[in-house]
């Protein structure tokens, strides 16, 4: 599977323009649950700024989100509430327990997902290439940190392609049956 992200240069923003929208992959509906639930390439490490469209992207595909969390490795501000288009998203962080590279988002009528974040400065061929690695239903399953460095990205830390993520027994994280599913495309929501 490959993913094409076509990005339009630099522009100036006034303030009567529309917020741009959010450069997301997810899985296929129907897809099996794993470790991550699709990818978040944000253009800069401000949540008050790149939250609002990424929720309002989630919201109606996902049901209302109420709360997200992040690891504060990545993230130099963290608000306790984040205005967004309807209603406002709480947020927390968790150091040792979340890994730097993902972002936790919950639903209390749905349930939890878990996006890959992929580093605000990462060009264009790695970030497609991180996009789709997050979506597919196949191969071993890989944390964010896992994927950041195994694609060499910026923010990677050495790994063995594994961490403590991937051997817990959360069975509704975990694929069932042991056989890999034939893989499913991504649905590749991108916006300039």
């Amino acid at each position: 599977m490959s993913a094409t992200i076509d990005l339009p240069g630099p522009r100036r923003q006034s303030p009567a323009d529309p917020a741009p929208t959010a450069r997301l992959a997810l899985k296929a509906a129907g897809a099996p649950r794993g470790l991550l639930d699709g990818a978040w390439w944000p253009r800069s490490r401000d949540l008050l700024s790149e939250l609002p469209s990424l929720i309002d992207v989630l919201d109606p595909t996902w049901a209302r989100i109420t709360r997200i969390a992040v690891n504060p490795q990545h993230w130099p501000v963290i608000p306790r509430k984040i205005p967004v288009h309807g209603h406002v998203v709480k947020a927390g962080w968790f150091t040792p327990e979340l890994d730097p590279h993902k972002l936790l988002l919950l639903s209390y009528s749905v349930g939890r997902w878990d996006l890959l974040v992929i580093p605000p400065q990462t060009d264009e061929a790695t970030a497609a290439r991180l996009m789709a690695a997050a979506t597919t239903a196949t191969g071993p399953p890989l944390t964010a940190s896992a994927l950041i460095a195994a694609e060499g990205g910026p923010g990677a830390t050495p790994t063995d392609g594994r961490s403590r993520d991937a051997d817990e027994s959360d069975g509704a994280r975990q694929q069932e049956g042991g056989t890999p599913s034939p893989a499913r495309p991504s649905r590749l929501l991108v916006g300039m």
